[in-house]
């Protein structure tokens, strides 16, 4: 069968609109009325405030000097290679302005990776944060950029010497008459001209640049709008999910799907003011919170991890302030969620699934709800259409396990110069996720990561909840490891609390005993083939994708190898 959200019926989407004209000057059913002395944008080290029309005259004067300087027109390419920064978004929309495209790369990335994501998009122009230019410039040459097409975002004011930065580059727009008409789309065109090259996390083969057009995150911001009533007085104004002027946190990069289209654009069409943080660092998190008097956080699960397990969290009165928690990503265990309503007692928070070729949300818990389900995505959004496919090529019914496949208007066009990997994914406007899923009667989206011992089904997040629960487990990840009896095994990998690993440090012989322990806590909580079967493994850190997923497959492979070897000694 196929499921449809509680909330079919979506308004007109703009189709003729790019991005940035959405953002700045639509009048649209769904949009709040903003409030004018609203800043759009904070800058988290200095508060600076930044608001609509200074973006706004920010936002010609680059496109202007990005036409005179370097001829940027239709379809050419600008790569931003930079963390968080209040001109990220005045580059995106100054590309746009000018018929460019955007592609955003992973600030951490090796001269490789960012040569692979040049060389793949065909980039033009590339932008870089101060502390990647040297991975810039060399990646730029490797690829015959010229170096003076290579451009730097200000941090304190300042740019390296000798090379020019944004804020040259808008000086340099604002002494020259505009050059160039801004670019207007016809009807319809939307759904075809690109926005943006989004790359897939990569989690197996290479990243794939997906081909996303300026319909789609229009369409996704709509969407959410529509879900979550910003737009209708549907209880009180204290109770409400997103109102304008509430202040939100910008830790997500922008350059990810998530942080680029909810974190960034969706906050700013609800008329909220956005922190902008370059980099996360969870202490200084807090006290941003505090400083900015932030209301609604956008997280994935290890920082929610921080939240439920950070000794720093006492001291900062975070509780005063958050009204809203969103988590995405990856589901969070129900311990995990208690943990974080004892927390947070007022707080809404809920969870919300999509990808990149999505883009962005698929699903997001119920505004009647002020908590979500437990474990739950929440419902499909609305204009959302999703099958689950089953193992035997069939559509599964209510509560049936299978791969999510999802029809919506936000879905990506295809992955760039990818026709074999489009084949597979992007079908006739459907998008395969990938992803073992299941919907309830109820409309309610679980997301499934499961392992198989003795035929019975455990969710990795069920077992890393209750490891949580533990007082000496500051983080997890729980993997199947090969068994020849029960067919898989759990395994945990942990990162021990601060005073555990004090404990250790001391006495080395503490490590079999915690492990012990940890093992004793899962048994004791835990139907027996739940049990840490394959053992626990200390780590220094739990390995995680650009957008907060765990990599499991990581673990996964290290666990064979631990395995492997163990059998080696017991051979010898």
């Amino acid at each position: 069968m196929e499921f449809h959200s509680p909330k079919p019926i979506l308004p007109h989407i703009p189709d003729n609109l790019t991005v940035g004209q959405f953002v700045f000057d639509a009048i649209h059913s769904t949009r709040p009325n903003g409030r004018e002395r609203v800043p759009w944008l904070i800058d988290d080290a200095t508060g600076r405030r930044v608001g609509k029309e200074e973006l706004r005259a920010r936002t010609a004067a680059l496109a202007t000097a990005l036409r005179y300087r370097f001829g940027i027109g239709e379809d050419d390419v600008v790569l931003l290679f930079s963390r968080n920064h209040v001109d990220y978004p005045v580059a995106i929309w100054a590309a746009h302005q000018l018929g460019a495209i955007i592609s955003g790369a992973n600030p951490d990335f090796s001269t490789n990776e960012l040569l692979y994501q040049l060389q793949a998009t065909k980039a033009t122009v590339l932008i870089s944060g101060l502390d990647g230019l040297d991975v810039a410039e060399a990646a730029a040459k490797q690829c015959g950029l010229s170096s003076d097409r290579v451009l730097v975002f200000n941090t304190g004011g300042s740019s390296k010497a000798g090379k020019v930065s944004v804020e040259d580059m808008v000086q340099l727009g604002r002494t020259h008459a505009p050059s160039f008409q801004e670019r207007r789309l016809k009807p319809g065109e939307a759904k075809t001209k690109l926005a943006f090259l989004s790359f897939s996390s990569g989690t197996t083969g290479r990243p794939k640049a997906v081909a996303i057009p300026h319909y789609a995150p229009i369409a996704n911001i709509v969407q959410i709008a529509v879900h979550n009533s910003v737009h209708e007085n549907y209880c009180s104004w204290e109770d409400r999910r997103y109102r304008p002027g509430d202040v939100a946190i910008g830790v997500l990069p922008f350059y990810h799907i998530y942080g680029l289209v909810i974190n960034l654009h969706y906050v700013l069409y609800c008329g909220m003011s956005l922190v902008v943080v370059p980099k996360f660092n969870f202490v200084e998190m807090l006290k941003s919170i505090v400083r900015h008097r932030i209301s609604h956080l956008f997280l994935v699960p290890p920082m929610i991890v921080l939240l439920c397990k950070h000794a720093a969290v006492k001291d900062h009165r975070i509780q005063d302030h958050i009204r809203m928690i969103m988590c995405g990503a990856a589901p969070l265990s129900n311990e995990l969620n208690q943990q974080l309503f004892e927390l947070l007692p007022n707080a809404q928070i809920g969870q919300a699934y999509g990808m990149t070729e999505t883009c962005t949300a698929t699903t997001m818990w119920r505004i009647e709800r002020k908590r979500g389900v437990s474990g739950s995505s929440g419902t499909l959004l609305p204009g959302t259409i999703a099958r689950i496919i089953k193992t035997d090529g069939t559509l599964a019914d209510f509560d049936e396990p299978g791969e999510l496949v999802t029809y919506s208007p936000s879905n990506a066009l295809c992955y760039l110069n990818n026709a074999e990997a489009t084949k597979e994914t992007f079908i006739d406007g459907w998008v395969r996720t990938g992803d073992e899923a299941k919907i309830g009667r109820d409309g309610e989206v679980w997301i499934l990561d499961r392992l198989k011992v003795k035929g019975f089904q455990v969710a990795p997040a069920e077992l890393e909840g209750c490891l949580l629960d533990h007082p000496d487990v500051s983080n997890t990840c729980v993997v199947g490891v090969p068994d020849e009896y029960s067919g898989e095994v759990p395994m945990a990998f942990v990162v021990l609390s601060p005073s555990a690993t004090k404990r250790v440090a001391q006495d080395q012989k503490q490590i079999d005993e915690i492990k012990k322990s940890i093992m004793k806590h899962v048994a004791d909580n835990k139907v027996a083939y739940k049990h840490l079967a394959g053992g626990v493994e200390l780590v220094d850190v739990i390995p995680t994708s650009p957008s907060g997923k765990l990599l499991r497959r990581v673990l996964r492979d290290r666990a064979k190898a631990l395995k492997q070897q163990q059998k080696v000694k017991s051979k010898l």
